[in-house]
């Protein structure tokens, strides 16, 4: 094989320039290609365009005697794949602008955060132990053993202690 540095000898223009007509006769065939990964005419065409651009440039690599149509079909597969996970990783215009906006501000949950807290500190300590228990992911078993008390007796008052709350914050919490 060949270096991509090496001179090429006289006749390779002229082979150049045939393949370079074949590429042209094959646009074609590269849009027909181009519309299974495409609906936008416009965007088949940046495809096909971006396509021919690469294999312009690379015509050195191609190897006479091999099939144009697949090595420009896989060009423009390549090309289509490449800028299709770019455009997945780099999201861009309304894509950035419609996240940024969909982020809540983390200070209004900052500000809800210290009014539970607060109506929390006026829950007596047995419903307040029992309703964090149970929130932090304790089973009610484990919970009504932990407070001394009957898994029923648990029960309301985690009951007891979400009306409480739900009276003192009222519909703050539900969104």
């Amino acid at each position: 094989m060949r270096s991509l540095s090496s001179p090429r000898p006289a006749s390779h223009c002229e082979d150049t320039s045939s393949i370079e007509l074949e590429i042209v006769e094959l646009t074609p065939a590269l849009r027909g290609f181009a519309r299974r990964f495409l609906r936008s005419q416009d965007d088949v065409d940046d495809l096909v365009q971006e396509t021919l651009v690469k294999a312009l440039n690379s015509i050195q690599l191609y190897q006479p005697g091999t099939s144009l149509r697949s090595w420009l079909f896989t060009i423009l597969r390549n090309t289509f794949c490449s800028n299709y996970r770019r455009r997945q990783r780099e999201p861009v215009g309304m894509d950035v602008t419609m996240a940024q906006i969909a982020i809540a501000p983390s200070q209004e949950w900052a500000l809800r955060e210290r009014e539970l807290r607060q109506a929390l500190t006026r829950l007596s300590e047995d419903r307040r132990r029992a309703l964090t228990l149970v929130a932090a992911g304790t089973s009610y078993e484990d919970a009504a053993r932990i407070c001394g008390c009957r898994i029923g007796t648990l029960k309301s008052r985690i009951s007891r202690a979400r009306e409480t709350l739900h009276t003192l914050l009222g519909n703050q919490l539900v969104d």
